[in-house]
């Protein structure tokens, strides 16, 4: 599969004329829960040709490039601009891009270049409180109730350890769910319960609704609760953008 990936990728570079300059999985699969039938979903990171950055209407050119979802492939990119200022925000899915444990294309000196970056401009402030929208956000819609999306848990589950790694590890946030689990489940009752949903997932199961799971819940429910007045408000003085202009004139010179 990672060679049909490759193979698609390819294609869309030369089609779309622009280099990806880097390309991972993005989805469940690099999280570490993938179900038999889950999507391929790949994200990438091109740069156009110089010349196209020369245009008097710049910024009215698009900046991402979406493939039509077909069977189980996902592919989307983001031109090196646009993920530049994403990374000026610590953009919590670019970093994770950065640091995905499924790598399908690269240029090898480029991808450094960006992952070199990522000390400079990590913001543990402004990625918990992305995996706290998150987290509150799928609650809502998937586990708020008696019955619950029972395959949603992962996705409230994640970024609640998420920002427990970015507080505890002093770090950005590894992709695999299971490494969090290991290092921030202590609850051996939790750790038993989101183990057999693990389990069950990969085994391609029908988790769709059902009652909700009580240790998972109430752990939410915890979470929530104590991260209501715990998280401090972004402040603090922006970094040098400095630095990611010289990684954007590398990347254009290196690529063409």
């Amino acid at each position: 599969m990672n060679e049909i990936v490759e193979a698609e990728l390819l294609k869309i570079q030369t089609e779309q004329n622009f280099r990806i300059v880097y390309a991972c999985e993005s989805g469940s699969r690099a999280w570490g829960f993938p179900s038999e039938d889950s999507d391929y979903d790949v994200r990438f990171i091109y740069i156009n040709p110089p010349e196209w950055y020369l245009s008097v209407d710049l910024e009215n050119q698009p900046d991402v490039f979406e493939v039509p979802i077909t069977g189980i492939l996902d592919i989307s990119g983001w031109d090196l601009r646009k993920a530049l200022k994403l990374l000026y925000k610590s953009n919590p899915p670019l970093l994770e891009w950065l640091n995905s444990p499924i790598l399908y294309l690269e240029i090898p000196e480029i991808a450094a270049r960006l992952r070199d970056l990522i000390p400079d401009f990590y913001s543990p402030i402004a990625c918990s409180h992305h995996y706290l929208h998150m987290a509150q956000g799928n609650y809502r819609e998937y586990a708020k109730g008696d019955e619950v999306w029972v395959k949603k848990y992962f996705y409230i589950l994640r970024p609640l350890l998420a920002i427990r790694w970015i507080a505890e590890e002093k770090s950005a946030v590894p992709m695999e769910f299971q490494t969090l689990v290991n290092r921030l489940v202590r609850d051996e009752g939790l750790k038993k319960s989101i183990s057999e949903l693990l389990r069950l997932k990969k085994a391609g199961k029908e988790l769709d609704r059902g009652p909700k799971i009580p240790e998972l819940s109430d752990f939410i429910e915890r979470e929530f609760n104590r991260l209501k007045n715990e998280l401090p408000e972004q402040i603090g003085p922006k970094p040098n953008v400095e630095k990611l202009n010289e990684v954007f004139r590398f990347a254009l010179a290196t690529a063409w």
